[in-house]
């Protein structure tokens, strides 16, 4: 792997709740170069809120602490909060899983992603709206300028979904935080989304984690993958050798998945063992 883009070294993420502290985050480390991270695990492992907790974006109950949180050699968990908005969408970017949360329901989404792009980088409005239509038809939006002037309830599902990659790439990040960015995209327009963000991590060197819960998808498409259960991370492997994984837990994954060439009467469930709370 190249120099890390990102490092991060016993990140924890903790809530206290009526019942005690809960972990959702617990001593996750990893480095990010200029490649494909896959991230896996069931809902609740803790993908989403390593990736927010990165961004600090994690709510105010949450306490994120780290031995090492480090972007190009600045370490993120000292940085101001004018720091930290001077990073958080300039160099580094989130995907949101729900668009329709993510996106303002008052503002053409056309604006939003203008109004990105004129946050960070200096023009004049012309050039802003220029740059979002170009930015919508490389997301492979049929007709940019139609969509530019709809509102987020006018739009689809999986077309608010490539209004918000949009939004996250038109500033040109260099990490890139995907959670869930393919979700409720058809298969051929998923494939026309990831093919975009190979040539950003090809041609422009992005880095990019990529949250997913699709095994199959980020064995192809990543270079890396790092599983998750319970807040940490088990096993890390080649995407190509994702197959042959050796935890138990992600062998239970791979085994509960359908596959057309082995059909079989019913789907092997995933048996948990208390001890990978601890390993």
């Amino acid at each position: 792997m190249s120099t890390p883009v990102l490092s991060v070294d016993g990140l924890h993420v903790r809530f206290e709740t009526p019942h005690g502290i809960v972990e959702a985050v617990r001593g996750v480390s990893f480095e990010v170069g200029r490649e494909r991270v896959g991230i896996v695990g069931e809902s609740g492992a803790g993908k989403s809120m390593t990736g927010r907790a990165i961004l600090r974006l994690t709510p105010r109950t949450a306490r994120v602490e780290a031995r090492r949180l480090y972007f190009a050699g600045e370490d993120l968990a000292a940085a101001s909060d004018s720091r930290m908005r001077a990073i958080r969408g300039r160099r580094i970017s989130m995907i949101l899983q729900d668009p329709r949360v993510s996106l303002n329901p008052v503002m053409r989404v056309g604006e939003q992603v203008a109004e990105a792009y004129a946050a960070l980088r200096k023009g004049s409005r012309a050039e802003a709206r220029e740059r979002a239509l170009d930015m919508l038809a490389q997301v492979r939006i049929r007709d940019p300028r139609r969509v530019y002037e709809l509102y987020p309830h006018q739009v689809s599902g999986g077309m608010g979904q490539r209004v918000m990659i949009a939004m996250m790439l038109v500033p040109e990040p260099e990490l890139l935080i995907a959670d869930e960015p393919t979700s409720a995209l058809d298969v051929t327009v998923r494939m026309q989304v990831l093919a975009i963000l190979d040539d950003l991590v090809s041609r422009r060197g992005l880095a990019l984690v990529f949250i997913s819960h699709d095994l199959n998808l980020v064995a192809t498409f990543c270079d890396r993958v790092l599983v998750m259960y319970a807040g940490r991370i088990v096993e890390e492997c080649r995407a190509a050798e994702l197959a042959r994984a050796s935890h138990p837990y992600t062998r239970g994954l791979l085994e509960s998945l359908p596959r057309l060439e082995d059909p079989r009467e019913r789907l092997a469930v995933l048996q948990r063992d208390p001890a990978w709370l601890a390993s």
